[in-house]
């Protein structure tokens, strides 16, 4: 994996760029829509790529691992020909999941045994298996096993846990040494910086994992509830300190808001299941505010979607036929609703990069948020 980094905002931290890998071009800022299970929920992959067009995707390990299982997609040839998809993918660690499935797991040094959501059976996921899972998976940019803490989370409790998901990166780093990539591409390994919501924590942790000398770095456990003026000021604690000339990915943010506020902080990846699983409750993100396509008040209004959209759903649906779609429960409006939402994703942060190459982003980024906190 290559990273270029072509310009750094005078007036932010925000940042354009470029990653090269086997699969082709990521320009960043990226959003990359979470395809979860080997898909992109309700998209088809022509409408991914010709209309939403991003230049990576996100899988699975958790869901992954679990079903299709490993063995079939590496008799299928690996996830990329499993769901013929044949740009970037980047895999989490299955950390988070972990997290989310607070009553059903037990956390040691050793790893992480948790019992399945799908049938109760119990499984162990460890620094190394989850390093053999994701060559098998085979993504472009896969991470290494973490401990994402709650929020509130106890400050002992954090310490304790960022130390070990420390000690657990060392392990995954040794492991991979030994683990051979499966397919005929390279993959590379991104870091975690964890601490919670804890300034000294998150310090220190950037610090490690900035030594650890790989080609990219994320930032996990924000996103979890806390505040967005804590995740902002985490975020800024952690951008000072990791290397400028690695792409640096923010796990699971978030809100249109989020993204841009955050790209002024230096954040060059982003992912998050928000457009999606919101526009499958009939929430639409829009550059002038968020719409609720379930009220009443679109019943009869004939415009488009959004008269300012890049995708075709926008132009060819109108708020009053999509609405009348979620009201009779026809899963129609939920695909158009995640459609739209995701090219609206992807349009925010390419405009984003437009701006920090043109010079012009704090002002264009300060005008779209106060934009966009609106409901219409």
């Amino acid at each position: 994996m290559k990273f270029e980094l072509l310009t750094t905002d005078a007036g932010s931290k925000a940042r354009a760029g470029k990653i090269t890998t086997d699969h082709g071009v990521i320009e960043t800022p990226i959003f990359m829509p979470v395809g979860t299970v080997a898909s992109v929920k309700g998209v088809h992959q022509s409408e991914l790529k010709e209309d939403i067009n991003p230049d990576i995707i996100l899988g699975n390990t958790y869901h992954l691992y679990l079903r299709p299982q490993t063995e079939i997609l590496k008799k299928a040839g690996g996830l990329h020909k499993f769901m013929n998809w044949d740009r970037n993918i980047l895999t989490d660690s299955g950390g988070y999941q972990v997290y989310s499935l607070s009553a059903r797991r037990k956390i040691k040094e050793e790893g992480v045994k948790f019992k399945s959501h799908i049938d109760g059976s119990y499984h162990t996921f460890t620094p190394e298996n989850v390093m053999e899972i994701q060559r098998a998976i085979g993504a472009d940019i896969i991470m290494a096993f973490d401990e994402c803490t709650p929020y509130p989370c106890d400050y002992n409790y954090a310490k304790r846990s960022m130390h070990m998901t420390h000690r657990w990166l060392d392990r995954c780093i040794n492991h991979l040494e030994k683990t051979p990539e499966i397919y005929d591409y390279k993959q590379t390994l991104f870091p975690i910086v964890q601490g919670s919501t804890y300034k000294d924590l998150r310090k220190q942790s950037a610090e490690y994992i900035a030594n650890a000398g790989a080609e990219g770095n994320a930032i996990g456990g924000l996103s979890v509830g806390e505040p967005a003026e804590e995740m902002y000021a985490m975020t800024e604690v952690v951008t000072e300190i990791l290397p400028e000339d690695k792409p640096r990915y923010l796990m699971g943010v978030g809100t249109p808001i989020n993204i841009l506020e955050n790209i002024a902080l230096g954040v060059d990846m982003f992912d998050c299941v928000m457009p999606t699983r919101n526009g499958r409750n009939g929430m639409l993100f829009t550059s002038h505010g968020t719409i609720n396509i379930k009220n009443k008040k679109w019943e009869a209004d004939f415009s488009p979607i959004d008269p300012e959209g890049v995708s075709f759903v926008d132009s060819m649906y109108s708020k009053a036929y999509v609405r009348h779609l979620f009201s009779v429960n026809e899963m129609l409006g939920r695909q158009i609703a995640s459609i739209h939402n995701l090219s609206f994703y992807l349009w925010l942060v390419r405009e984003a990069r437009k701006h920090i190459l043109a010079g012009d982003f704090p002002q264009w980024k300060d005008k779209m948020v106060k934009q966009m906190d609106k409901r219409l």
